[in-house]
């Protein structure tokens, strides 16, 4: 992971720009192109900070980069300029402690700042690597689309940061080109959904950092409000002041332009947890990652607007988990696995015998985190604390965490077999995939 950054002459070249303004320039070209994970309908990207290379979530929605869970990493990082501000996100928790740190080295690809602010989380509590199964060292946003156009290509898995000086919009007739407006650094948009019969105007925050497709706030006079024979109560995910839970529902249409998607999902969050964010009256929610990722996205800040393409994604369906279940990785398991079939060994008194070979292995351990009142894994007799050993026969530790809950999002009906250990009892539960929609 460590790697050393930058040579003096580099370093000089930029430094009489960079330093009277914080912002990223292109070193080589008039673009960059950065492969990308997409864990959860979420963008995962390597960042270098400083010499050394972390992994980032690219959230639209946060203005300033935020580390956390680097204690393997911090002596290496050499932070300075530090100072104790307070941080506010979605949770129903109190503000967050966090340490501002001045004049970092940042590194996306071709692009370099080197007068950048990072503000560094020091609760280990508050790490988003457990409920994503892949390393998050932090969170990245404005500070990239202020200074470029960046495309994002969910299909291809790859962002481009090019040069808005010199960039050329391509003539597109399946493009839909709408204005963008910025509030405290974030995007948003003009969008519509149809509820209850009900075509109702929204404007929406573009949340690359959320993993549902549509938060919507419950709003009686504005008829956004789930039908109330057709939600159920969930967890709906993790921000910076804590966990969030809301009802999950269906949606009959969602519009951008001539763009439309029907019987999609939507989640309305509990009041509490996004009071901060209802601050700015306009909003009426927030479109996420599982939208998102139907379309490769233009995104123009200076210019305020953004262009929406169908993609590949554009047809699939909308999934949601049927077991009540949300899993977290949670440390290791030691895991014996055979090495290989069996050798054969000549012996003077037996003759020929069969030797097993065998290794050991740590292999990442998949816990019960959250667990849906009343829902088929609940009642079935699952509890907070179970490690997955398997799950119908196939055995996790050599799955990803999304893998295994692609299986808790499968087809109503669907059987589930799960091998647990419940505090070193190995012990065996059954149920259905329960569809609540």
């Amino acid at each position: 992971m460590l790697k050393r950054l930058l040579i003096a002459t580099v370093f000089l070249f930029f430094c009489d720009i960079a330093f009277s303004q914080s912002s990223f320039i292109l070193s080589r070209s008039e673009r960059t192109k950065i492969h990308f994970q997409l864990i959860d309908n979420l963008i995962i990207i390597p960042v270098e900070i400083n010499g050394v290379t972390l992994s980032f979530l690219l959230d639209t929605g946060v203005s300033k980069p935020i580390l956390f869970n680097i204690i393997d990493s911090a002596d290496s990082l050499k932070l300075k300029n530090l100072e104790t501000i307070y941080l506010r996100g979605l949770g129903d928790g109190d503000y967050v402690v966090a340490l501002k740190s001045e004049k970092n080295l940042f590194k996306i690809g071709d692009a370099i700042n080197v007068n950048q602010d990072v503000y560094i989380i020091t609760d280990e509590s508050i790490n988003f690597t457990s409920r994503l199964g892949v390393q998050v060292h932090g969170i990245i946003g404005y500070d990239i689309f202020k200074d470029f156009i960046v495309e994002i290509n969910y299909s291809a898995k790859y962002i481009r940061l090019n040069n808005p000086k010199t960039y050329t919009y391509k003539k597109c007739s399946k493009c839909e080109t709408i204005a963008l407006t910025l509030v405290n650094n974030k995007p948003y948009i003009d969008a519509s959904v149809t509820t209850n019969g009900n075509v109702v105007p929204v404007k929406l925050l573009m949340d690359s950092g959320g993993s549902d497709a549509l938060w919507l706030f419950e709003n009686d006079s504005l008829g956004l409000v789930p039908d109330k024979d057709k939600y159920f109560m969930d967890y709906l995910g993790k921000g910076l002041s804590g966990s969030v839970y809301g009802k999950r529902s269906k949606l009959d249409q969602f519009s951008i332009n001539s763009f439309h998607l029907n019987n999609l999902n939507v989640a309305y969050p509990d009041s509490a947890a996004v009071s901060f964010a209802r601050k700015f009256k306009e909003r009426s929610g927030s479109m996420s990652g599982e939208l998102l990722k139907r379309f490769n996205i233009i995104m123009d800040y200076g210019n305020t607007k953004v262009t929406f393409k169908k993609n590949k994604h554009f047809k699939s369906s909308f999934s949601y988990d049927k077991s009540g279940i949300v899993l977290e990785q949670a440390g290791s398991r030691i895991i014996k696995e055979r090495q290989n079939s069996g050798k054969i060994k000549a012996d003077e008194t037996v003759g020929i015998m069969v030797v097993e070979t065998y290794k050991y292995q740590l292999k990442p351990a998949f816990k019960i985190a959250e667990l849906r009142p009343n829902s088929p894994a609940e009642n079935a007799g699952l509890m907070i604390g179970d490690v997955i050993i398997s799950v119908n026969r196939r055995e996790v530790h050599s799955m990803k965490l999304q893998e295994v809950n692609a299986f808790f999002r499968g087809s109503e009906g669907k059987f589930i077999k799960l091998v647990v250990d419940r505090n070193g009892v190995i012990m065996t539960f059954r149920f259905k995939l329960v569809s609540l929609l």
